[in-house]
């Protein structure tokens, strides 16, 4: 039976293989960290991030878009704290001179403890059977409770450190742990340090004159310094939100899992903006907003969990993880945060202009707080893709690879066949596709037999294939064939674009939401 790392890595095969992502500079020999989106990845990609921008900005009347600069005043980046604080805590491992994130190694410790404790749940459930109660054995079971209460106290030791910045306690943790380097084995650990993620570079034509900038490392600050552009010239009342996609950089050293930690990434955030004592009370209704939203995909509901943050940013009073289930674990793919006022009353400070919000209703002008919803669209690609892959069994022997995309996000939405290329057949599926063509992206394929055409498709995840054969020329009907059931059904030409759209529009989506 394959093991999760082995699914992901046919996962990470098959996107390359079938044009989703590719590794940059690959004939160079790649750069770490850094991916290209292929053709059919890109359409993939911008699926997601369409689904995204109509979510906040069509549902909701008072949320707009922005896109503002990568290049940003690097005062900004001193108001927002990002030059001080912008750290992670790394440790060396002198045996193999690899370089690890002291937080990361840490909570991988701590989930396979959580795996040992799921193992004796499940062998209790399969001994049991229909009588086992799980809460029962969890609370009773001498093993288990052994594994809890280890588990717990290196989580409150870890929790204590990270909030105290407290870097000698996170080495003693490794060293207590009995952590070891996944390359060489050995527990031989340098001091944990902090390193800035932050890229710089100079802006100006003269060494002299030049002017040191960074290469934002979130795309939320664009949205601070503009808050006040926006509300005065789109005549914004609070509550309102700001939206916006776009490039982020930052200097990971410990970068890994294919696209899940990338150097150069994409974000999608909203900024919603909000009277000062309301922001639990957002916070807690956008928390439920955003699951909503990744829920309406279909890609498993128990996939899914809230994780209440341990150490708090500077800047926030509460702040939550959405994590989906990978094939290495439960993991980060979005964060809502309660920011308080920190971003506006330290752009207020830092550039001496006021930029409060005068309110109408309450006669009197104050900072507004601020709900943060933040998306990685990379990883939204990777949970979407490793959540739709199978390998199938058929009936007769036969297997097949197949991504069970939601219709909406799929590159391509439907492939036109003519089932041999003579007879008129390819005339007639490219006057199908000539008719289709300008709602969805549809794909004409008339190399190989019928059956290899299918899995092609298969295999990058459209809904439908539609065959065209002789009797099609007679009284215009086609084959159309959905891609997850392999259920074929003879249907009106004219009723293609209807049955097609019913499927794959992101409306389908957004009704779910509304």
């Amino acid at each position: 039976m394959a093991t999760q790392d082995d699914v992901f890595k046919k996962i990470v095969s098959h996107a390359k293989e079938y044009g989703f992502v590719f590794q940059s500079s690959e004939i160079y020999d790649g750069l770490s960290a850094v991916y290209d989106y292929g053709q059919n990845g890109v359409e993939l990609k911008n699926n997601i991030k369409r689904y995204w921008w109509d979510a906040m900005t069509l549902l909701h009347e008072n949320i707009v878009g922005i896109d503002s600069a990568i290049f940003m005043h690097p005062t900004i980046w001193k108001a927002s704290g990002h030059v001080d604080a912008f750290n992670d805590p790394l440790i060396d491992n002198r045996d193999s001179k690899k370089r690890y994130r002291a937080d990361v190694l840490i909570e991988d410790h701590l989930a396979k403890i959580d795996e040992k404790i799921d193992k004796e749940v499940a062998k209790a459930r399969k001994r049991f059977g229909d009588s086992f109660d799980e809460a029962v054995f969890r609370s009773t079971n001498a093993r288990v409770l052994e594994y809890t209460a280890k588990r717990d106290a290196i989580h409150e030791r870890f929790a204590n450190a990270l909030n105290e910045n407290n870097l000698e306690e996170l080495r003693q943790i490794i060293l207590d742990c009995e952590i070891v380097c996944p390359i060489s084995g050995t527990r031989n650990w340098t001091d944990v340090r902090q390193f800035n993620l932050m890229f710089k570079t100079e802006m100006g034509s003269t060494a002299d004159g030049a002017m040191t900038v960074y290469l934002r490392p979130e795309t939320a600050q664009g949205i601070f310094v503009n808050y006040l552009n926006v509300q005065k010239t789109g005549r914004m009342r609070i509550p309102f939100g700001i939206a916006q996609i776009g490039k982020a950089f930052r200097n990971e050293i410990v970068a890994r899992q294919f696209i899940f930690r990338m150097r150069e990434f994409e974000q999608m955030e909203m900024q919603f903006f909000v009277r000062p004592g309301s922001e639990l009370e957002w916070f807690n209704k956008w928390k439920e907003a955003r699951l909503r939203w990744h829920k309406a995909l279909g890609l498993g509901d128990e996939k899914y969990r809230y994780h209440d943050h341990d150490k708090l940013a500077h800047y926030a009073n509460a702040a939550t993880d959405i994590e989906f289930e990978m094939p290495f674990g439960f993991k980060e793919v979005e964060g809502i945060h309660s920011r308080t006022n920190f971003d506006l009353s330290q752009h207020e400070k830092f550039s001496g202009k006021k930029i409060q919000y005068f309110d109408p209703e309450l006669g009197e002008s104050y900072t507004p707080y601020v709900i943060e919803t933040s998306i990685g669209v990379d990883r939204m690609f990777l949970t979407v893709l490793c959540s739709s892959y199978e390998e199938q069994k058929l009936d007769g022997g036969d297997t097949r690879v197949v991504l069970h995309l939601p219709a909406a996000l799929a590159p391509v939405k439907c492939a036109v066949m003519p089932l041999v290329r003579k007879d008129g057949l390819p005339e007639k599926a490219r006057e199908i596709v000539n008719e289709l063509k300008f709602d969805f992206s549809t794909h004409y394929d008339e190399k190989d037999s019928i059956g290899k055409r299918y899995r092609r498709q298969d295999a990058i995840g459209t809904p439908f294939c539609i065959t065209v054969d002789h009797q099609t020329l007679e009284d215009n009907t086609v084959t159309l064939r959905h891609r997850d059931s392999m259920e074929q059904k003879r249907v009106s030409v004219d009723d293609l674009h209807r049955l097609i759209h019913d499927e794959v529009s992101i409306n389908s989506l957004l009704r779910k939401l509304s």
